[in-house]
This record gives C-alpha cells, structure tokens and sequence, in this order.
C-alpha cells in the first residue's frame, strides 16, 4: 500500500521567517502557501500555488525587496521559512549561493545585465532547494533589455524561481508582466509600522510613533528615523527650507544646500560600498603576481577596475537622486499637512510636530498656491527621475515655492 503525504495546512500560521514583513497579511499568504507547495512540486507532487516568475508590485517603501528575500528564505527552508537554519540565515543576509539579489545600479538595466541574469538563471543550484533571482526595480527593464529575459521567464530550468519586484505592473514592459504571477503590496498604516520598530527593534514608542508618521509607511524611511539622529536633523533641515525662501538669492542658496546635503548623505552610503568593491577586486586578481603574469594581470585588473569605477560612478549618481526625492517628499509632506490645515480635512498630520508652524502657513497662504506648490513639487520629483540636472530641478522648485507655484 502506497503511503499518502498529508496536505499543506494552508490555515496554519504562516512560519516565523514572515514576521520581517510588516503590515501585509494577503502576500504572505499568498507567498507561504506558494512556499509550502514549492516543497510539495519538490517531492513530485502538485503545487498549483507556486510558479516560477512573480513579480511583486508596491509603493516605495512597502517592503518589495524585503518580502522577496524573506520569500527566497521560505523556497531554500526545508520547514518553508522557519528563521533558524543555515538556508534562512544565508538568505537574509544576502549570502546564499543559490540566492541572487540585482539592485540596478544604472537608471536602465541593460541588455548586457539581462544576458548575466539568464545565466545565472540557468545554473543548477548549488547547496539550495531552489535558484532564486531577485531583480528589484523590474521597471528599469526596457525593450531590448527586458525581451531578452521573455524566454528564461516563461521556461526557465526547472529549478529556477524568478521574482521581480517594481512600483506597478503598469511601470513593467507587458510582455513581462503576463509571464508572471503578480502579487501587491499596500503602504503599511502607521501604527504597524510603529509596533514593528518597538516589537522587532526596540525602539521606544514615542519615538517609533514620530518615526512611523514621518516615513509616511516607508519602512526603511522609519528605521533609520528611529535610529539616527543625523538622519532626523537632516530631515528637520529639510523641512525649514520654505521658511527661509525669502528672494531669489535664497533660493538658490537653499538649492545648492539641499544638493550638497544629498550628496554627502549619498557618499555616506556609497564610499564604503566602493572601498569594499575594490579591495575585492584587487584580491581577485592577485596581488604578488611577477614577470609576464604580473604585465598580464595588471592590463586585465586595469580593464576591469575602469569597468568598476564606472559602475561606481553610476551608483552614486542614482543614489544622490534617491537622497534629493527623499527630501522632496518630506517637503510635499509638509504642504500636505498645510492643506489638510487650509481644508479642516479632519485627518491625521504628517508633521504634528510643527503644528503652530503650518498653521501659520496655513493663515498666510490660500489653498491654490498650497496646490500650486504641491504641483510643483510632483513635477520636480519626476524631473530629478528623468536625469534632469538636479541643480537646476532644485533651483526651479524653490523660486516655484517662494513665489506661491
């Protein structure tokens, strides 16, 4: 008599590892369920909740890239994601073989990118259950670049786990999208991303509470909020900006602030990133080589490390954009609060903690110049977006602000 293997209990809690997803109880789920019958396809069974290709859609900082990776720890874990084991912990930190996580480093990704991730994709996995690619900002794929990948997504190797991650499924090529299971993340409330920084990290309630509300259900945004307090006098820098719009001058003094702070924060992040990227480089191509070798080895290592440098350079460009947008969303954050002021709007305000302060705001300006300044606002978000000379983005916007849109 054959022995029959139980169903997957898909009322049974979802395994510890989905815990680091905060505030999204359908995609997890929806990617439990998936993980659970990805070991049942393993062992010759059906599986009809897993596919190869996902594609997981989102607002900034909803957790996309979190909730991929804690989904490539669910596929490599033998209990479907229990937190503990050696597949779980590799995976989180970023060090499972058998795990890829591309961050496009450039505004497009290119065909070149998309021919190193098909051969990747077709790799036997090493010490895992499952090849898993990550590929966060799906939408950085353009027609050459994202068609290349058509193949390998609707029939990859048969170990193979594509998962995509991206704004909206409107932001990606649709030839991609209808080779892929789409799942949607939603901005988590506040109060959810409070209680993860005091449950998971600490924090201490008022000041996850302040975090949470400033980030506006950005959950990177709130950590670093409740954790540095450089992060929080920038912020606050940021946000004094309209009060000291006085003529034209200042606004171009404030412009040339806003890019230098953006900077700075953006080498904070990077220049570690590029010291370690080059020290790697310099081991891999063997340092001591002598006579015919050494000649040989250093053309190859100078080749290569101009490749790096240039890549590098990329990285920092896209990076203090991402650092000039966050300050604008605080900013729009901000007119926000003193529409919602304007209106009686009866809602929540991002910035309580200036109330006096956009309440005055709110007394000296009316409603169409508040709308004015938020449309401005929107308009040189996408300008910094589109590789608009950030200076002059951010100069336009200040006038625009001082003088009402």
């Amino acid at each position: 008599m054959t022995a029959r293997t139980a169903p997957a209990d898909h009322n049974a809690p979802p395994a510890p590892v989905w815990e680091a997803v905060v505030g999204q109880p359908e995609l997890v789920t929806t990617l439990a369920h998936a993980a659970q019958d990805a070991g049942r396809i393993r062992r010759g069974e059906a599986g009809p909740a897993m596919t190869h290709a996902w594609l997981l859609t989102g607002p900034p900082g909803s957790g996309r890239s979190t909730a991929a990776r804690v989904f490539a720890a669910a596929l490599q874990c033998a209990e479907g994601g229990c937190g503990t084991c050696d597949a779980c912990r590799m995976t989180l930190a970023r060090e499972h073989p058998d795990v890829d996580q591309f961050t496009p480093e450039k505004l497009q990704i290119t065909a070149e990118e998309s021919l190193e991730l098909i051969r990747r994709a077709a790799m036997t996995p090493i010490m895992g259950r499952w090849n898993v690619l990550v590929v966060e900002d799906a939408d950085r794929l353009n027609e050459v670049s994202g068609n290349a990948l058509l193949k390998s997504l609707e029939e990859p190797s048969p170990r193979t786990v594509w998962v995509l991650c991206a704004p909206t499924s409107e932001d990606v090529l649709p030839t991609i999208v209808s080779r892929t299971r789409q799942v949607r993340l939603r901005t988590p409330s506040g109060r959810e991303v409070a209680d993860a920084l005091v449950r998971r990290e600490g924090i201490d309630p008022a000041l996850a509470a302040f975090a949470a509300r400033a980030a506006q259900g950005h959950i990177g945004r709130a950590r670093a909020l409740a954790r540095d307090e450089q992060v929080r006098l920038r912020r606050a820098e940021v946000l004094a900006i309209p009060g000291q719009l006085r003529d034209l001058p200042s606004c171009f003094v404030a412009a040339q602030n806003l890019l230098e702070a953006a900077t700075a924060d953006a080498a904070a992040i990077t220049d570690a990133l590029d010291a370690a990227e080059l020290a790697a480089l310099v081991r891999a191509y063997g340092e001591g080589a002598t006579g015919a070798m050494a000649a040989r080895v250093k053309r190859t290592a100078a080749a290569a490390t101009k490749e790096l440098e240039a890549r590098q350079k990329s990285r920092r460009t896209r990076t203090v954009r991402d650092q000039i947008d966050r300050a604008l969303l605080d900013l729009t954050g901000l007119y926000r609060d003193v529409l919602v002021l304007q209106t009686g709007a009866g809602v929540d305000l991002i910035n309580d903690e200036l109330r006096p302060a956009l309440a005055a705001m709110a007394a000296h300006t009316e409603v169409p110049a508040t709308m004015a300044r938020l449309a401005a606002l929107d308009h040189a978000r996408l300008e910094v977006a589109a590789s608009v000379a950030p200076l002059l983005a951010l100069e336009a916007l200040l006038v625009k602000l001082a003088r009402g849109g």
